[in-house]
């Protein structure tokens, strides 16, 4: 009749492929003792090798691992700013835009925080501290053009807050 049909599954339990035996009575699935090393999964080089690099959906590199993705949504330490101007008539106006608050990190340089709860910025920073929501990854091509980095949900020292209530309070009289 020819060999016997063998699973594939053998392939990674046994310890060599299998031999026809010339005995009488010997399986034609028993191992080859040549071969005394076992054979390795072909799964384990799967899991053991680094993720493959893929572009995001709007063609940019997928990020590394442990690294948000793009469009995560992070809350920023930052507040309005105005800037008294002309209009296109020539009258006076007052042209809003936001200002992310940097902050000085004894390691990195110049750093903007970048938090990925409320709850996470208002324990490091305090309750009146002003935020815009983004998405990471133009926050991090806006300041990395400023040689500045991003510190995602970073720990500040305890006690240690930027704005407190009465800054906030003063911040909206003078901006009205």
């Amino acid at each position: 009749m020819g060999a016997p049909i063998r699973s594939h599954i053998s392939d990674y339990v046994e310890t060599g492929p299998a031999e026809p035996s010339a005995e009488a009575g010997s399986s034609a699935l028993e191992p080859r003792s040549s071969n005394p090393e076992p054979r390795r999964s072909r799964l384990l080089d799967y899991a053991e090798a680094k993720p493959p690099v893929r572009p995001d959906a709007e063609g940019r590199q997928a990020p590394k691992p442990g690294v948000p993705a793009y469009h995560t949504p992070v809350l920023v330490p930052a507040h309005p700013r105005y800037i008294d101007a002309l209009d296109a008539s020539g009258r006076p106006t007052r042209v809003p835009f936001i200002a992310y608050e940097l902050f000085e990190h004894p390691t990195d340089g110049t750093v903007a925080f970048a938090f990925t709860t409320p709850a996470r910025l208002v324990a490091a920073l305090g309750e009146a501290q002003p935020w815009v929501a983004t998405s990471i990854g133009p926050l991090a091509e806006g300041v990395r053009e400023h040689g500045v980095t991003v510190r995602v949900d970073p720990r500040v020292a305890p006690g240690h807050r930027n704005w407190l209530p009465d800054d906030l309070a003063a911040y909206a009289r003078e901006v009205r």
